[in-house]
């Protein structure tokens, strides 16, 4: 099972939406891009996530859910997923992280794939 966890790699964009951003109401928008490769010999599914997410005042959110986007997906292997999501913080930096929990379909295995922390952070931030 390890060799899978090592073979399915998570890659993350993070952008700051200075568009949907209202500093003066203390609503900072973050955009992260997530690429899913599954670079194993087996067809997995992702079937749920959970983020925690640290803003710079300290405060702790964990979000935990289905799938990502309204999707499940399914990746063959060599495939990869992409998707776009939001996080609202109330302070222009804060710090993500979490897991995505998959099955490895034919033998209907599970397994966890850690999703390292990742930097949210507005302009001008060196916190």
């Amino acid at each position: 099972m390890t060799e899978l966890i090592e073979a399915v790699h998570v890659d993350v964009q993070p952008a700051y939406r200075a568009d949907e951003s209202s500093p003066g109401e203390q609503r900072f928008v973050f955009s992260y891009t997530i690429t899913i490769h599954n670079q194993s010999a087996q067809t997995v599914q992702l079937l749920a996530r959970h983020w925690k997410i640290t803003q710079g005042n300290g405060k702790v959110q964990e979000v935990r859910g289905k799938g990502v986007v309204g999707e499940q997906p399914v990746i063959a292997p060599g495939q990869t997923f992409r998707y776009t999501s939001r996080a609202v913080l109330e302070c222009p930096v804060g710090v993500m992280e979490g897991a995505y929990t998959c099955i490895e379909t034919a033998a209907q295995r599970p397994f966890d794939v850690a999703i390292a922390p990742f930097r949210l952070a507005g302009p001008n931030q060196v916190h």
